[in-house]
Parts: C-alpha cells; sequence; structure tokens
C-alpha cells in the first residue's frame, strides 16, 4: 500500500454467499467490519444485518456514489466496508472503476473481501430454491404429478447412460443435472400431498441414513479390504432392510427386457441357486439364455447391445454415404 493510497482511505466491497447461514463471516471479514468508519448496504432486508447489529456493528442503510464514497475516503484515510447486496454492487463498482481510470482522482484502497465461501454442494440449494419458484409460477410445471412426470425420469436417465458411454464430459455433466432435476421437482411435488408429505430434505435424510447403514466397513466396526467384501456387506444388510421372501422381490419388471433378464440372473447367482434358465420356443428364450450368458461373463447385456446397435446405425449411415458418428 503506498502513501497515497493510505491517504486516500479504502473502500472494502463485503460479499457474503447467500449458501451459508448468515452471521457465519470469516474472522477477517470480522476484523474489517469492527475497524471501519462507516458500515453501508442498500438492501434492509440483507440477511446478514440481523447479526452485525446483534455483534455491535452500526449498518446504514445507504447507497452512495462513487466520488461521494471516495471523497469520504479521502478526508483522513477513513475505511468504508460496503456490504454487497446478492447481485453484487454494479453501479457503485463501475463508477469506482470510471473514477479510477480517468486518472484525474486519488483514488482509496479497493478490496473485495470474501466473508463467506460456499460450502461443498451448496449449489443444491439454488436448486432447491429455484424449483420451488418454479413450482409455484411456472403454468406448467405447477400442474406436474408424479406420474406425469415418469417417462421423463426414464428419458434423462437413457440420455445420461448415452452420454457416458459416449465419453462427452460436457454432456454427462448436463445430463447428470437434468436427472437431479427430476429428483427435486419429484419432492417438490411431494411435499404438497396431504396425507404423507415429504420434502427433498427428507429425501437425502433417506439415502444418507441408507448409506451410512449398509457401509459399516466405513461407518462402523466391520471391515472390508476389496470390492468383494463390501458387496457382501451391502448385500447382507439389504437383506435385512427389506425382509423380503425371494431373491426375486424388489426387481422392477417394467425394465427393458435384456436388463430384467440379467438382473435375475445376477440375483440367483448372487444367492448360489441352481436355477437355470426356462426352455422354451422363440426368440425370447433365446434373448434370456444370451442374457444370462453374459451376466456370469461379467458382461452388461443392455450395454452390449446398443454397442452393437451403433455400429449398425454406423453401417447404415456409411451405406447412405454419411459420417457414422452424427446423430440422426
Amino acid at each position: 500500500m503506498t502513501t497515497e493510497a493510505s491517504a486516500a482511505g479504502r473502500i472494502v466491497l463485503l460479499t457474503a454467499s447467500h449458501r451459508v447461514a448468515p452471521g457465519l463471516l470469516s474472522w477477517p471479514a470480522w476484523q474489517t467490519l469492527h475497524a471501519a468508519d462507516r458500515v453501508l448496504c442498500a438492501d434492509p432486508a440483507h440477511r446478514q444485518l440481523p447479526y452485525l447489529r446483534e455483534a455491535g456493528i452500526t449498518v446504514e442503510h445507504a447507497a452512495p456514489a462513487a466520488q461521494e464514497l471516495v471523497d469520504y475516503c479521502a478526508a483522513g484515510g477513513r475505511t468504508v466496508v460496503v456490504l454487497a447486496a446478492g447481485e453484487g454492487e454494479t453501479a457503485l463498482t463501475d463508477g469506482l472503476a470510471r473514477l479510477g481510470g480517468s486518472g484525474r482522482v486519488s483514488m482509496p484502497d479497493l478490496e473485495l473481501l470474501p466473508g463467506a465461501y460456499d460450502l461443498p454442494g451448496a449449489r443444491l440449494l439454488d436448486l432447491v430454491e429455484i424449483m420451488d419458484r418454479i413450482r409455484r409460477e411456472c403454468p406448467w410445471s405447477s400442474q406436474q404429478t408424479h406420474k406425469g412426470l415418469a417417462k421423463y425420469g426414464i428419458e434423462e436417465a437413457y440420455e445420461l447412460v448415452e452420454a457416458i458411454e459416449d465419453g462427452d464430459r460436457d454432456e454427462l455433466r448436463e445430463e447428470l443435472g437434468d436427472v437431479l432435476l427430476q429428483v427435486v421437482f419429484h419432492a417438490r411435488i411431494a411435499e404438497e400431498d396431504a396425507q404423507e408429505p415429504f420434502s427433498v430434505d427428507d429425501v437425502a435424510a433417506t439415502i444418507v441414513e441408507k448409506l451410512i447403514h449398509r457401509h459399516p466397513h466405513v461407518f462402523g466396526e466391520e471391515t472390508a479390504s476389496t470390492p468383494e467384501e463390501v458387496k457382501a456387506h451391502w448385500l447382507r444388510t439389504k437383506a435385512v432392510e427389506k425382509q423380503r421372501e425371494s431373491v426375486t422381490d424388489g426387481v422392477p419388471l417394467g425394465q427393458p427386457g435384456l436388463a430384467l433378464a440379467a438382473k435375475l440372473a445376477s440375483r440367483v447367482r448372487t444367492a448360489g441357486l441352481g436355477v437355470e434358465p426356462p426352455a422354451g420356443e422363440g426368440i425370447g428364450y433365446e434373448l434370456l439364455s444370451l442374457a444370462v450368458r453374459a451376466e456370469a461373463d461379467g458382461v452388461d447385456p443392455e450395454a452390449a447391445l446398443r454397442a452393437a446397435a451403433r455400429a449398425y446405425r454406423d453401417t447404415i449411415r456409411a451405406a447412405e454415404g454419411r459420417p457414422g458418428n452424427v446423430e440422426g
């Protein structure tokens, strides 16, 4: 800091993440607030204000122009802290930039001080908030039901699988977001149920409890040093939770045929049951036998068929004189 800058004072733009509980500011932020000559905030409803006042900090409801702040700071090298609103302080920062760029004004030190940082996963709070507003204000979204959205869940899951198989990282990120939207959307609808409402927090709490319970080697006293041992823990815990009478219980029959056959074969193999596929005539039984064989060999029959179908598509497009890697 130069002598001239010190004499001209200091303007601090203090930002705080709205995704972090108000009042949880960093120690440098509290030090700066307590030492400031003035603390200004243009938003009278700012989430931090009650906590600043509780800490004995006087906050002025004001939005002075850039020149006014520069003049104030220059009178005795004062420090002003501006508590930034959620949308930022564009008018002030633009004004300060113009003054500094003119070369005719002795500018105070300008500092951007983050008072709070987002925690991992904090943007999920934004998604929940946005979904809540969309549910209330969008004519289409406000009318949707679990049943009406079911088809989109299936579509988004397939698009996610396609992005994974294509190896497209940008597409993968987007499709994961679309799947996440389905979860948040359904949870928001569930809040309105008159008999058995639940929220996205309840959904998260349920899966957190399940993950902890099914990972005793991480959160408990069990041990597991191989993926096979982990799977054994998972299956034992799941069997106790579900109390199923058959290894086929819980297998969704509405999934694609090859995936269904492979899932049933996996349950049979894991349980150590000597059940062979039923003999029968027709392509269905032939496909069933192929799916069971693929599962035993560690091959996902659905993925294998999709790969073969893509090769078939490329062959078709080549015959048409078109590039094989362009979606139709």
